[in-house]
């Protein structure tokens, strides 16, 4: 390509003139539009470029923020809207934005601190292994394991959001809470609702919002049994009714609810999610199992009340800096007990 015709190219996007928006897609990070350039039709397409790898670049993003908006936060978790551009004062707004109290922001910001390790290794790029959990490894292995997780204290902000500590003006829906008036001792089958921490909170077609239990005797899917069906079947119809009547424009078949397995911290979940959302990583086969199909497991399962879902092999992608990589499954690869396979 010459200089001449790249600069004339260049030159035609700027004379786009804005018609109507055809679709918004990938969670509102690509956007289709018609218009005209020079009065001749064209169609514009606008898609989030990747983050360049220059570490200088992106050290100097936090601090070049046009505008930054806090959207809550949680022990050691914060998430934000911002605005990148130019200056270092997160209160300045642009002209227009002050004179209309309009904020467009083009990043979603997530503020772990202080981290752990933990979390380190999470979000550190690894290899991926395909592993089967057999209830024995459950048994043996996996169950204590959450259960020195849920000592290590890294449970503190899901009870901050269930004793009201934290979050409160974002709870979209709650059952009775524990030990009102007219509530049996033990009774402890509720729930309640907010956004994900990942959502923008205004997406609609990104949609993410988080149930939490309130009984703390359910760490995973794994402890679930066929004697908790009703109880499923009933938090899912609240769980719908409740998204579809805060979100009005959101039809019950726009909504797949799943829990994660394993999950990122040991206290029973539900996911609930707009249909449009791109299936990325934690929606993918090995990390999220739909709650219909659990529920119909559990239906299916022989053996009474009792039987659950302990009693299930479960297959599921760990990477390879994960701890249970490290301290279950690759000492039982060497060993010849089980282990996985790297994903290609």
């Amino acid at each position: 390509m010459t200089d001449e015709v790249k600069t004339n190219a260049e030159a035609l996007v700027p004379r786009f003139k804005l018609d109507r928006v055809l679709n918004q897609d990938q969670a509102g990070r690509r956007t289709a539009m018609y218009g005209t350039v020079d009065d001749k039709p064209a169609l514009l397409v606008l898609e989030r470029a990747p983050f360049p790898e220059s570490p200088a670049y992106l050290g100097s993003i936090p601090s070049s923020l046009a505008r930054l908006r806090n959207l809550g936060a949680n022990d050691i978790y914060n998430w934000y809207m911002a605005r990148s551009g130019g200056g270092n004062n997160t209160d300045t707004t642009t002209d227009k934005e002050a004179k209309n109290g309009e904020f467009f922001p083009d990043l979603k910001i997530n503020l772990i601190y202080p981290c752990t390790e933990t979390h380190v290794k999470k979000y550190s790029r690894q290899r991926v292994r395909f592993v089967t959990e057999t209830p024995d490894i459950y048994r043996d292995q996996i169950r204590p394991y959450m259960q020195a997780k849920r000592e290590q204290g890294r449970l503190n902000w899901v009870f901050n959001i269930l004793d009201g500590r934290t979050e409160v003006e974002d709870v979209i829906f709650r059952t009775q809470p524990w030990g009102v008036e007219g509530q049996a001792e033990g009774d402890k089958d509720g729930f309640l609702l907010l956004p994900d921490l990942n959502w923008d909170r205004s997406t609609l077609d990104a949609l993410h919002l988080l149930a939490l239990v309130e009984r703390r005797d359910l760490w995973s899917l794994r402890d679930l049994r066929r004697k908790h069906v009703p109880w499923l079947r009933r938090m899912r119809e609240h769980l719908v009714d409740a998204t579809v009547a805060t979100y009005p424009s959101v039809e019950r078949d726009q909504l797949k609810l799943y829990v994660h397995y394993q999950p990122t911290y040991y206290h029973l979940h539900i996911h609930i999610v707009h249909v449009a959302l791109e299936a990325g990583a934690t929606q993918a086969t090995g990390k999220a199992v739909g709650l219909e199909g659990i529920i119909e497991t559990l239906e299916a399962m022989a053996g009474g009340d009792e039987a659950g879902m302990e009693g299930l092999a479960m297959s599921y992608t760990l990477g390879e800096a994960s701890e249970l990589w490290e301290q279950v499954y690759e000492p039982l690869r060497r060993s010849g007990g089980g282990g996985g396979r790297a994903s290609r």
